[in-house]
């Protein structure tokens, strides 16, 4: 794992915690004003249901973060990812439930609501609320909750957490003009390839690319627009590409992924897969569209030049290459070696547009 990798998911980990914490605190605070004494309860709610929300999310959040980066949860991850929809949800929803039967049978969050008040009215309080909502109405609660989030988790996984997130607030429900940075991704020779293994192996050739290159994308903040055929295409929005040159160090952190599963790509396919790829910039209409499935989309000229210059890579002889229009809308670019290949003319467009291939400093 990257340390870009590892940054980023702690910091995941630790704001999913810190949201179970606030929304515990919330709802443990409205709850116990039903007690006596209502300040009383209420403060033991709040710590209480607080503490079992964040152990809660501790877990399972800690299990999804962390344990399925080993090889034993990747292996565990694909074959769920295989698994029918509703049978990825059952499963996902029982090792939840079982985390949540542990943490409120074992009363965790009253134990640490009477370390802070440790009176007979807390006790009396404890009971009282013991009354209320018995654990196994609490676990049946819990339960029904942990699968509804499951189910949301699952429908995110199809359409991209980023895409799910804008089309829930409704961010693009009004097309809107912005400055977007897109980068195809072109695995090369896989036409000879697919041949070869034929369309099941080829499938699941394609399949392992792809997750492999989802993690660098994620932790470079790129959205995956598509899959078509043996090409990724991601987005970033201006402001969030530019930082770090994201979508450059994007592409060869994919590389890199990629080259640590050599031996098993050698092994199980006879082949390495190498990649082709360019990043263009402009501006492109961005809104949702659709009737029974709703999709963002993006309309603009930059995806068919962006298509053009990826084209290019085949003429010009190399594996990456960057418009003018993109490399001066990123930061950081001093990280990477540039050669200018001058105005070039690509198919289909009337206006010659200048070139760069990139590479990292290191590989000189």
């Amino acid at each position: 794992m990257t340390r870009l990798a590892s940054q980023r998911r702690w910091i995941i980990y630790a704001q999913r915690v810190c949201f179970g914490l606030v929304i515990g605190a919330g709802f443990g605070l409205g709850g116990g004003l039903v007690l006596t004494p209502p300040l009383l309860g209420a403060g033991m709610g709040a710590i209480s249901i607080a503490t079992s929300t964040a152990v809660m999310i501790a877990f399972t959040s800690g299990a999804g973060i962390f344990l399925a980066r080993t090889r034993l949860g990747q292996a565990f991850a694909r074959t769920l990812a295989r698994a029918p929809f509703l049978v990825a949800v059952a499963v996902k929803g029982a090792l939840y439930m079982v985390a949540f039967v542990v943490v409120l049978g074992s009363r965790l969050g009253t134990h640490a609501a009477l370390l802070v008040f440790d009176t007979p009215a807390a006790s009396r309080a404890v009971e009282q609320a013991e009354r209320i909502m018995p654990l196994g109405f609490q676990i049946a609660i819990t339960t029904m909750t942990a699968v509804l989030l499951v189910m949301l988790r699952q429908a995110a996984l199809l359409v991209g957490e980023h895409n799910m997130r804008d089309i829930v607030l409704g961010r693009y429900r009004k097309p809107r003009q912005e400055e977007r940075f897109f980068l195809f991704v072109d695995i090369v020779g896989s036409t000879p390839v697919a041949e070869r293994l034929g369309p099941l192996a080829m499938h699941r050739y394609l399949d392992q690319i792809f997750a492999l290159a989802s993690d660098p994308i994620e932790d470079h903040g790129g959205d995956v627009v598509s899959y078509v055929g043996d090409e990724i295409i991601v987005t970033w929005t201006a402001p969030r590409g530019r930082v770090a040159a994201r979508p450059i160090a994007c592409f060869f952190a994919i590389e890199a992924a990629l080259a640590r599963e050599r031996a098993g790509f050698e092994r199980e396919y006879g082949t390495v897969p190498k990649l082709r790829a360019a990043l263009h910039a402009g501006e492109v209409v961005t809104g949702e569209t659709g009737g029974s499935r709703r999709a963002i989309v993006f309309n603009g000229d930059v995806l068919n030049t962006t298509s053009r210059l990826e084209g290019a890579t085949r003429s010009l002889g190399r594996s990456f290459l960057v418009s003018e229009d993109a490399l001066r809308r990123l930061d950081a670019t001093a990280d990477y070696a540039w050669e200018d290949l001058g105005s070039q003319q690509l198919r289909g467009k009337q206006v010659a547009m200048r070139v760069y291939a990139v590479t990292p400093l290191l590989a000189q």
